[in-house]
């Protein structure tokens, strides 16, 4: 014989109040005095786990006890008839729990459940506090560790291709949170003038895709996979930070005797992208996000890179009014390959040579570089070797010349290094994506390399209330007001308290 909802419910209020009996009986009782903190606290852990799996589906059973009042529409329109109460599935962090809901229907309607909206379930069985968990770690560790830590903490696993498909699904709406008005900038961020824009690239490991016909016989060590480009760019505001040539030299080359500098101003509203799409994509992003970004506030804009001509080209061409500059630590590599080309790695002058060589080049003498290189390269005893190298760097600074007016950039407080964008690069992408037997298919990447910028961001928290809002759209057709992640509540109650 079926149980009523009413018996139901009354039976769940006996299993939780009986469970929570257990455990202030452990806490308290006679069982517990010979137990270790360890014990003590996984047995509790564990009993509040089976508790709140209890406590969840009371919840779940008592609002759908109640029948909703007034007509029930379908999207279009129609009135729809009373139909049953069917189930539906619900995979917490708690485990699994299997509820029935009322469902209305019409000859030629879908059937329409008014609590699924009401309560704004996703379209799977998987929770979005669930899959919020499990996206936040997966967008920093492997899917296979995720998995495992899941099980270790909640007791029941996971599959790694749940973790797959959820972290596709709920990075839908990354570019759409990006695209959003950036809020007014705060008393801090006013002084905020120069608008930055960085971009890099960095290789990915991707699942080639099949192919239509046989291939030919791969050849003897030929690589199944390969590393493919994803175009990394960064976006931020930052105050002027003046320094003079004979600072900046002192630091790259960290001489020891140099003074304190003065503290370095931080990047502001910092976002990070990254796409497989090729430079053309990432940077008509970048370009549309800089426009959004740029105001009355904004002074200075400037854009860094390395010395790679199609990376400049694009970028000089999304955005023309941002001022191109080449990364120092590049061009400072470059002098330093020079200065091992005609002293040698270990000659005690090597170091003075390349201090005098930086600060020319940071006081705006790149032609005086450039003339002085040839000459010295035309020692007799020089290898071929090493004056193709000492070439190299005198056509690096050739090409870049436009790019390296390092007297009037620092002079105007602009950033000269590529640092952020850097950084990106190894934090973002290789830190996750070239993981040892890593192999991605294109769309995996994307979504992965979409959260973790939004993680590594710290923007976290408002991407996820920015989610749940258009995905409840998406499947209610109506918005939702998704209150702050409870975490943020528990801790301000607890702090005003």
């Amino acid at each position: 014989m079926a149980i009523t909802a009413e018996q139901s419910i009354a039976q769940r209020q006996a299993e939780g109040d009986a469970q929570y009996r257990a455990v202030l009986a452990y806490v308290l009782g006679a069982g517990s005095q010979t137990d270790g903190a360890y014990e003590a606290e996984l047995r509790v852990f564990r009993s509040v786990l089976a508790l709140g799996r209890t406590l969840l589906r009371l919840f779940f059973e008592q609002r759908a006890a109640v029948r909703p009042v007034g007509p029930v529409t379908a999207a279009d329109g129609p009135v729809l008839t009373y139909h049953d109460r069917r189930p539906v599935t619900y995979l917490s962090v708690f485990g699994k729990i299997v509820f029935r809901r009322h469902a209305f229907t019409a000859p030629g309607q879908a059937v329409v459940y008014p609590l699924d909206a009401e309560l704004s379930l996703p379209e799977r069985c998987y929770s979005d506090l669930l899959r919020e968990w499990s996206g936040f770690g997966s967008a920093d560790g492997s899917f296979r560790e995720v998995v495992a830590m899941l099980e270790r903490i909640l007791g029941w696993p996971l599959s790694v291709q749940a973790l797959e498909t959820t972290a596709r699904e709920d990075a839908v709406d990354v570019a759409a949170f990006y695209e959003r008005p950036v809020e007014a900038e705060t008393a801090v961020a006013e002084a905020a003038t120069i608008l930055v824009a960085q971009a890099d690239g960095k290789g990915v490991p991707v699942v080639q895709p099949a192919p239509t016909a046989r291939p030919a016989r791969r050849g003897k060590g030929a690589p199944p996979n390969r590393l493919r480009e994803a175009v990394v760019t960064a976006l931020y505001t930052i105050q002027p930070y003046p320094r003079t040539p004979e600072e900046v030299t002192a630091v790259l080359l960290r001489e020891t005797d140099r003074p304190a500098p003065n503290p370095r101003p931080r990047p502001i509203n910092k976002e990070l992208r990254a796409t497989l799409d090729g430079k053309a994509v990432a940077l008509a992003r970048l370009a549309a996000r800089a426009q959004r970004r740029d105001g009355p506030q904004i002074v200075d804009r400037v854009a860094l890179t390395d010395g790679a001509h199609a990376l400049q080209d694009q970028l000089r061409a999304a955005l023309p009014a941002h001022t191109l500059i080449l990364d120092i630590i590049h061009a400072v590599e470059y002098l330093w390959a020079a200065g091992n080309a005609l002293l040698g790695e270990r000659h005690p002058e090597r170091t003075a040579w390349v201090h005098d060589h930086l600060l020319a080049l940071l006081r705006g003498q790149v032609d005086t570089v450039v003339t002085a290189l040839p000459t010295a390269a035309a020692e007799p005893t020089l290898s071929t070797t090493r004056r193709d190298t000492v070439a190299t760097t005198i056509g690096y600074y050739q090409r870049n010349t436009p790019f390296m007016r390092y007297d009037q950039y620092l002079a105007r407080g602009w950033p000269i290094g590529t640092g952020v964008v850097e950084s990106a690069c190894g934090h973002l992408v290789k830190d996750r994506m070239q993981q040892a037997g890593m192999r991605w298919t294109k769309d995996g990447a994307h979504a992965i390399l979409d959260l973790r910028a939004i993680r590594l961001t710290d923007d976290w928290d408002p991407y996820w209330a920015f989610h749940r809002q258009r995905q409840h759209r998406r499947l209610y057709g109506s918005s939702a007001t998704t209150p702050p992640p409870p975490d943020a509540q528990f801790l301000a109650s607890a702090t005003a308290a």
